[in-house]
Protein backbone atom coordinates (compact mmCIF):
# COMPACT_ATOMS: atom_id res chain seq x y z
CA UNK A 1 0.00 0.00 0.00
CA UNK A 2 1.42 3.50 -0.89
CA UNK A 3 1.89 5.65 2.28
CA UNK A 4 -0.65 8.57 2.56
CA UNK A 5 0.34 12.06 3.93
CA UNK A 6 -1.04 10.83 7.74
CA UNK A 7 1.30 7.61 7.46
CA UNK A 8 4.21 9.74 6.91
CA UNK A 9 3.25 12.48 10.00
CA UNK A 10 2.71 9.51 12.08
CA UNK A 11 5.89 7.52 10.94
CA UNK A 12 8.10 10.95 11.28
CA UNK A 13 6.02 11.78 14.56
CA UNK A 14 7.41 7.74 15.29
CA UNK A 15 10.74 8.48 14.70
CA UNK A 16 10.79 11.72 16.34
CA UNK A 17 10.18 10.12 19.40
CA UNK A 18 12.44 7.13 19.16
CA UNK A 19 15.35 10.74 18.71
CA UNK A 20 14.14 12.96 21.56
CA UNK A 21 14.17 9.76 24.06
CA UNK A 22 16.35 7.51 23.15
CA UNK A 23 19.59 9.14 24.56
CA UNK A 24 17.72 8.96 27.83
CA UNK A 25 17.83 5.01 28.14
CA UNK A 26 15.25 3.02 28.11
CA UNK A 27 14.44 2.94 31.54
CA UNK A 28 14.15 6.59 31.93
CA UNK A 29 12.42 6.50 28.83
CA UNK A 30 10.36 3.89 30.04
CA UNK A 31 9.39 6.34 33.18
CA UNK A 32 8.58 8.67 30.17
CA UNK A 33 5.96 6.20 28.70
CA UNK A 34 4.36 5.67 32.49
CA UNK A 35 3.29 9.24 32.38
CA UNK A 36 2.31 9.66 29.22
CA UNK A 37 0.08 6.44 29.27
CA UNK A 38 -1.41 7.48 32.53
CA UNK A 39 -2.93 10.57 30.95
CA UNK A 40 -5.03 8.07 28.97
CA UNK A 41 -7.19 6.99 32.16
CA UNK A 42 -6.93 10.50 33.87
CA UNK A 43 -7.94 13.06 32.07
CA UNK A 44 -8.79 11.36 28.34
CA UNK A 45 -10.84 8.28 29.89
CA UNK A 46 -9.70 5.91 26.68
CA UNK A 47 -11.72 2.83 26.93
CA UNK A 48 -11.41 3.46 30.71
CA UNK A 49 -15.17 1.59 30.62
CA UNK A 50 -14.08 -1.32 29.61
CA UNK A 51 -10.71 -0.84 31.93
CA UNK A 52 -12.82 -0.99 34.99
CA UNK A 53 -15.99 -3.09 34.42
CA UNK A 54 -13.62 -6.12 33.29
CA UNK A 55 -11.29 -5.42 36.55
CA UNK A 56 -14.47 -5.24 38.59
CA UNK A 57 -15.54 -8.93 37.35
CA UNK A 58 -11.97 -10.44 37.51
CA UNK A 59 -10.82 -8.67 40.79
CA UNK A 60 -14.46 -8.65 42.65
CA UNK A 61 -12.80 -8.61 46.13
CA UNK A 62 -10.92 -5.41 45.01
CA UNK A 63 -12.79 -1.86 46.55
CA UNK A 64 -13.29 1.25 44.66
CA UNK A 65 -9.57 2.64 45.13
CA UNK A 66 -8.05 -0.76 45.09
CA UNK A 67 -9.53 -0.78 41.53
CA UNK A 68 -8.73 2.38 40.62
CA UNK A 69 -4.88 2.05 41.28
CA UNK A 70 -5.04 -1.10 39.78
CA UNK A 71 -6.55 0.26 36.11
CA UNK A 72 -4.20 3.56 36.42
CA UNK A 73 -0.87 1.24 36.42
CA UNK A 74 -2.00 -0.83 33.68
CA UNK A 75 -2.34 2.64 31.49
CA UNK A 76 1.29 3.60 32.82
CA UNK A 77 2.23 -0.19 31.71
CA UNK A 78 1.07 0.21 28.55
CA UNK A 79 2.77 3.62 28.24
CA UNK A 80 6.24 1.86 29.00
CA UNK A 81 5.42 -0.59 26.69
CA UNK A 82 5.14 1.65 23.86
CA UNK A 83 8.10 3.76 24.28
CA UNK A 84 9.97 0.41 25.13
CA UNK A 85 8.94 -1.12 21.86
CA UNK A 86 9.81 2.33 20.08
CA UNK A 87 13.04 2.31 21.72
CA UNK A 88 14.23 -1.23 20.97
CA UNK A 89 15.20 0.02 17.37
CA UNK A 90 18.43 1.64 19.00
CA UNK A 91 18.43 -0.74 21.61
CA UNK A 92 22.31 -2.52 21.75
CA UNK A 93 23.00 -6.38 22.45
CA UNK A 94 24.53 -5.12 25.97
CA UNK A 95 21.19 -2.45 26.82
CA UNK A 96 19.25 -5.62 25.84
CA UNK A 97 21.35 -7.80 28.78
CA UNK A 98 21.25 -5.76 30.83
CA UNK A 99 17.29 -4.94 30.57
CA UNK A 100 16.94 -9.13 31.29
CA UNK A 101 17.17 -9.50 35.27
CA UNK A 102 17.44 -13.47 34.95
CA UNK A 103 15.33 -16.17 33.52
CA UNK A 104 13.16 -18.58 35.53
CA UNK A 105 12.48 -21.55 33.96
CA UNK A 106 15.52 -22.51 31.99
CA UNK A 107 15.06 -26.62 32.56
CA UNK A 108 12.00 -25.80 30.89
CA UNK A 109 13.60 -24.51 27.81
CA UNK A 110 16.33 -27.29 28.36
CA UNK A 111 13.66 -30.10 27.55
CA UNK A 112 11.76 -28.36 25.08
CA UNK A 113 15.33 -28.28 22.93
CA UNK A 114 15.74 -31.70 23.90
CA UNK A 115 12.66 -32.50 22.44
CA UNK A 116 14.19 -31.57 18.85
CA UNK A 117 10.53 -30.46 17.33
CA UNK A 118 10.61 -26.53 17.34
CA UNK A 119 8.58 -24.81 20.06
CA UNK A 120 5.66 -23.19 20.09
CA UNK A 121 5.83 -20.21 22.47
CA UNK A 122 2.43 -19.14 24.23
CA UNK A 123 2.62 -15.76 25.04
CA UNK A 124 -0.58 -13.25 26.04
CA UNK A 125 -0.87 -9.04 25.98
CA UNK A 126 1.09 -9.30 29.37
CA UNK A 127 4.51 -7.69 30.11
CA UNK A 128 6.44 -6.77 27.39
CA UNK A 129 5.51 -8.99 24.57
CA UNK A 130 7.46 -7.10 21.98
CA UNK A 131 10.65 -7.69 24.57
CA UNK A 132 9.87 -11.03 24.99
CA UNK A 133 11.13 -12.17 21.31
CA UNK A 134 14.42 -10.21 22.12
CA UNK A 135 15.02 -11.73 25.29
CA UNK A 136 14.76 -15.23 23.68
CA UNK A 137 16.73 -14.51 21.04
CA UNK A 138 19.45 -13.08 23.47
CA UNK A 139 19.82 -16.55 25.13
CA UNK A 140 19.99 -18.28 22.04
CA UNK A 141 16.69 -19.32 21.23
CA UNK A 142 15.98 -18.97 17.41
CA UNK A 143 12.55 -17.05 17.27
CA UNK A 144 10.04 -16.26 14.79
CA UNK A 145 7.45 -14.25 15.28
CA UNK A 146 4.03 -14.23 13.84
CA UNK A 147 2.75 -10.51 13.10
CA UNK A 148 -0.02 -9.25 11.44
CA UNK A 149 0.36 -6.16 8.99
CA UNK A 150 -0.20 -2.58 10.72
CA UNK A 151 -2.64 0.01 9.09
CA UNK A 152 0.59 2.33 8.76
CA UNK A 153 2.67 0.65 6.29
CA UNK A 154 5.90 2.89 6.90
CA UNK A 155 5.60 1.84 10.81
CA UNK A 156 4.90 -1.65 9.94
CA UNK A 157 7.83 -1.79 7.96
CA UNK A 158 9.94 0.15 10.81
CA UNK A 159 8.63 -2.16 13.75
CA UNK A 160 9.83 -5.57 10.91
CA UNK A 161 13.25 -3.84 11.05
CA UNK A 162 13.77 -3.59 14.82
CA UNK A 163 12.45 -7.46 14.66
CA UNK A 164 14.44 -8.29 12.54
CA UNK A 165 18.11 -6.52 14.28
CA UNK A 166 17.44 -8.47 17.33
CA UNK A 167 17.56 -11.48 15.33
CA UNK A 168 13.11 -12.43 15.34
CA UNK A 169 12.46 -14.20 12.17
CA UNK A 170 8.85 -12.26 11.16
CA UNK A 171 6.34 -14.06 9.69
CA UNK A 172 2.88 -12.47 8.81
CA UNK A 173 -0.28 -13.91 9.25
CA UNK A 174 -1.19 -14.62 6.16
CA UNK A 175 2.08 -16.73 5.53
CA UNK A 176 1.98 -18.40 8.80
CA UNK A 177 0.43 -21.94 7.66
CA UNK A 178 2.83 -22.08 4.35
CA UNK A 179 6.25 -21.21 6.67
CA UNK A 180 5.75 -22.55 10.22
CA UNK A 181 6.09 -26.15 9.23
CA UNK A 182 9.37 -25.83 7.99
CA UNK A 183 10.47 -23.38 10.81
CA UNK A 184 9.52 -25.80 13.47
CA UNK A 185 11.56 -28.31 11.61
CA UNK A 186 14.22 -26.28 11.69
CA UNK A 187 13.98 -25.71 15.51
CA UNK A 188 12.87 -22.73 15.94
CA UNK A 189 10.69 -20.87 18.44
CA UNK A 190 7.36 -19.83 16.54
CA UNK A 191 5.93 -17.01 18.96
CA UNK A 192 2.23 -16.74 19.03
CA UNK A 193 -0.07 -14.28 21.26
CA UNK A 194 -3.08 -16.39 22.14
CA UNK A 195 -5.44 -13.91 24.37
CA UNK A 196 -6.64 -11.99 21.36
CA UNK A 197 -9.04 -13.68 18.70
CA UNK A 198 -10.21 -12.42 15.34
CA UNK A 199 -11.65 -14.09 12.86
CA UNK A 200 -10.15 -17.17 12.46
CA UNK A 201 -10.07 -20.33 14.34
CA UNK A 202 -11.05 -20.21 17.59
CA UNK A 203 -12.15 -21.77 21.19
CA UNK A 204 -14.67 -21.09 23.61
CA UNK A 205 -12.06 -21.10 26.79
CA UNK A 206 -13.12 -20.04 30.26
CA UNK A 207 -11.04 -16.82 31.40
CA UNK A 208 -11.27 -15.45 35.08
CA UNK A 209 -14.64 -17.96 34.58
CA UNK A 210 -16.34 -16.25 31.36
CA UNK A 211 -16.24 -17.88 27.99
CA UNK A 212 -13.41 -16.22 25.81
CA UNK A 213 -12.73 -16.81 22.25
CA UNK A 214 -9.27 -17.97 22.37
CA UNK A 215 -7.10 -19.03 18.89
CA UNK A 216 -6.59 -22.69 18.72
CA UNK A 217 -3.14 -22.02 16.39
CA UNK A 218 -0.58 -22.84 19.33
CA UNK A 219 -2.76 -26.38 19.99
CA UNK A 220 -3.10 -27.27 16.61
CA UNK A 221 0.94 -26.83 15.64
CA UNK A 222 2.09 -28.40 18.72
CA UNK A 223 -0.20 -31.00 17.97
CA UNK A 224 0.14 -31.52 14.25
CA UNK A 225 4.02 -31.18 14.72
CA UNK A 226 4.86 -32.94 18.02
CA UNK A 227 6.30 -29.34 19.02
CA UNK A 228 7.12 -28.43 22.67
CA UNK A 229 4.19 -26.18 23.80
CA UNK A 230 5.57 -23.03 26.38
CA UNK A 231 4.53 -20.35 27.81
CA UNK A 232 6.65 -17.16 28.05
CA UNK A 233 6.26 -13.81 29.60
CA UNK A 234 8.73 -11.00 30.31
CA UNK A 235 7.45 -9.46 33.66
CA UNK A 236 8.78 -5.75 34.58
CA UNK A 237 10.09 -5.75 37.63
CA UNK A 238 10.10 -2.53 40.26
CA UNK A 239 13.43 -1.66 38.91
CA UNK A 240 12.13 -1.32 35.53
CA UNK A 241 14.06 -4.46 34.79
CA UNK A 242 12.27 -7.80 33.62
CA UNK A 243 12.34 -11.51 34.37
CA UNK A 244 11.67 -13.89 31.95
CA UNK A 245 9.18 -16.67 32.70
CA UNK A 246 9.22 -19.99 30.97
CA UNK A 247 6.67 -22.61 31.69
CA UNK A 248 5.43 -25.84 29.97
CA UNK A 249 1.53 -26.27 28.90
CA UNK A 250 1.55 -30.17 28.85
CA UNK A 251 -0.36 -31.25 25.62
CA UNK A 252 -3.28 -33.07 25.80
CA UNK A 253 -2.52 -35.84 23.25
CA UNK A 254 -5.34 -38.71 22.61
CA UNK A 255 -5.55 -39.16 19.19
CA UNK A 256 -8.38 -37.51 19.02
CA UNK A 257 -7.04 -34.35 17.33
CA UNK A 258 -10.42 -31.72 17.50
CA UNK A 259 -11.27 -32.31 21.06
CA UNK A 260 -7.36 -32.72 22.29
CA UNK A 261 -6.94 -29.07 20.43
CA UNK A 262 -9.72 -27.58 22.44
CA UNK A 263 -8.77 -29.26 25.85
CA UNK A 264 -5.32 -28.02 25.46
CA UNK A 265 -6.57 -24.51 24.25
CA UNK A 266 -7.99 -24.45 27.28
CA UNK A 267 -5.30 -25.97 29.43
CA UNK A 268 -2.67 -22.50 28.47
CA UNK A 269 -5.50 -20.48 28.72
CA UNK A 270 -5.50 -21.04 32.34
CA UNK A 271 -1.85 -20.72 32.42
CA UNK A 272 -2.11 -17.39 30.90
CA UNK A 273 -4.77 -16.25 33.65
CA UNK A 274 -2.36 -17.70 36.10
CA UNK A 275 0.30 -15.06 35.05
CA UNK A 276 -2.28 -12.63 34.77
CA UNK A 277 -3.68 -12.70 38.45
CA UNK A 278 0.34 -12.90 39.55
CA UNK A 279 1.07 -9.46 37.25
CA UNK A 280 -2.13 -7.55 37.17
CA UNK A 281 -1.41 -4.33 35.88
CA UNK A 282 0.39 -5.40 33.29
CA UNK A 283 -2.24 -6.97 31.02
CA UNK A 284 -3.68 -5.44 28.59
CA UNK A 285 -7.15 -4.68 30.16
CA UNK A 286 -8.20 -2.30 27.34
CA UNK A 287 -8.75 -5.12 24.81
CA UNK A 288 -12.82 -6.77 24.85
CA UNK A 289 -11.46 -10.32 25.80
CA UNK A 290 -15.36 -11.55 26.03
CA UNK A 291 -16.50 -10.25 22.92
CA UNK A 292 -18.33 -13.00 20.49
CA UNK A 293 -19.21 -15.46 23.50
CA UNK A 294 -21.60 -18.38 22.71
CA UNK A 295 -25.09 -17.54 22.73
CA UNK A 296 -25.90 -19.64 25.62
CA UNK A 297 -23.58 -18.24 27.51
CA UNK A 298 -25.91 -17.09 30.67
CA UNK A 299 -26.14 -14.04 31.81
CA UNK A 300 -23.93 -13.97 35.18
CA UNK A 301 -21.16 -14.68 32.17
CA UNK A 302 -21.73 -12.29 29.53
CA UNK A 303 -19.12 -9.77 28.79
CA UNK A 304 -18.70 -7.46 31.53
Amino acid sequence: MKPTVQHWLEYLFLRAVVAVISPLGILRGSRIGARIGALGYRPFGIRRGVVTRHLAACFPELDDAARDALALQTYEHLGRVGVESALMSRLSPEALADLLERVDGTDVLERARARGKGIVVVAGHLGNWELLGAFLAHIGVPVAAVAKHQINPLVDAFVNRTRRRLDIAVVFDDEAVRKLPRMLKDGYAIGLLADQAGLGAATHAPFFGRPARTPRGPAVFSLRFGAFLMYAVAARQPNGKFILHLEEVPVVNTGHLEADVEATVVRFTAVIEKWVRRYPGQYLWAHRRWKRQPADTPPELREP
